[in-house]
């Protein structure tokens, strides 16, 4: 053979594995930093003009990067401190890429509900919250009813029993003996139907239950009208900030005084700010878009978690921990509920 055909045929492959490295999807992702984007383009009250940046001040939702990883972006990712990998086994655990979009739609929208009902209540202004049921965001190998219900489901009632809230539910499935025979009122699209099972061990866990994942089901009206148009947007992780925009909608109040403020946490029907992952992911990309404060979630972690996870951190250790790392003077506000937010922001006009 020639050297020049030689030399060729070294040249194609090199190319194809060049661009194997470059192109070809491996069933892994990539979590980085993201963006932080001005919240009142998501977020309209009552037909009001939309906020350019810096008018007023800015509020901000955080969010993180998600990439299906090649083997090169994959290689490239340790280098980046910031990065994470997750397999598409855990990122989807058990479930399709289908039904983990559905899923991330519909803690969305309790998102939305949850933040419309906490502002309209802080702003002293009518709203109306009806609480629906469980939406069943997967369900567990082991589970009885696995096969019987299905991601977008709504548990709507338990032995005959209708609750006002998700923990009311999981109290009351506690306190039923281990193996207890269950009957669940479900409903699935258009149709109510009734399932019966029997509770089984959750997991690691000494605790029985039906074996799902949940997300709160709820239904809330207000006299105002509040638009969310969260295209692009997945997960409850902008609920304290949703909340922080719709009450400065609603009381005109100039909370911000020309601030960048951003943030992160979920957000429950008390107002309490929930625990979210990237942290510090969500500090990098704060930092970046010129956020001046960023509120993130400070809850104490479980004793009993910690025992088994001696290394985990709280939200709030975590971005401190990021923002030493990237010397941002931004400053880091740990919170644990909506209150806490909006008094930090009044005191510190």
């Amino acid at each position: 053979m020639k050297k020049k055909s030689k030399k060729l045929i070294i040249t194609v492959i090199l190319a194809m594995i060049l661009v194997l490295a470059v192109f070809l999807p491996i069933p892994y992702y990539i979590e980085v930093p993201g963006s932080a984007q001005n919240i009142s383009q998501y977020i309209q009250v009552d037909n009001q003009t939309k906020k350019t940046a810096n008018q007023d001040g800015t509020l901000m939702l955080v969010y993180i990067r998600e990439m299906h990883a090649t083997p090169l972006s994959y290689a490239m990712s340790f280098l980046n401190p910031f990065a994470d990998r997750d397999s598409a086994a855990d990122l989807y655990q058990g479930s399709n890429e289908k039904d983990y979009q559905t899923v991330q739609q519909y803690y969305m929208q309790d998102a939305i509900n949850e933040a419309k009902y906490v502002a309209f209540k802080a702003a002293h202004k009518k709203v109306e919250r009806k609480y629906l049921g469980l939406y069943v965001m997967s369900v567990m190998p082991n589970s009885s009813f696995k096969g019987k219900l299905h991601v977008g489901d709504t548990v709507e009632s338990v032995n005959g029993k209708h609750f006002g809230d998700s923990q009311a539910y999981i109290n009351y499935i506690k306190g039923l003996p281990r193996g207890s025979k269950i009957k669940i009122g479900v409903l699935s699209g258009s149709k109510h139907k009734t399932l019966t099972g029997i509770t089984k061990r959750l997991g690691d866990t000494q605790q029985y239950g039906i074996g799902i994942t949940l997300a709160d089901r709820t239904e809330v009206k207000t006299p105002i009208k509040v638009q969310a148009n969260m295209d692009g947007i997945e997960g409850p992780s902008a609920g304290l900030m949703m909340s922080l925009q719709i009450y400065d909608d609603l009381t005109h109040q100039n909370l911000l005084h020309g601030r960048k403020v951003a943030g992160t946490g979920t957000i429950n029907a008390q107002g309490q700010v929930g625990d979210i992952g990237g942290a510090d992911k969500k500090v990098v990309a704060a930092s970046r878009a010129g956020a001046s404060i960023f509120f993130v979630p400070d809850n104490p972690i479980p004793s009993v978690i910690k025992k088994a996870y001696p290394d985990l951190q709280t939200n709030y250790q975590e971005a401190k921990k990021a923002a030493k790392k990237i010397h941002t003077k931004m400053k880091i506000v740990p919170v644990r509920t909506f209150n806490q937010a909006l008094e930090y922001l009044e005191k510190t006009k």
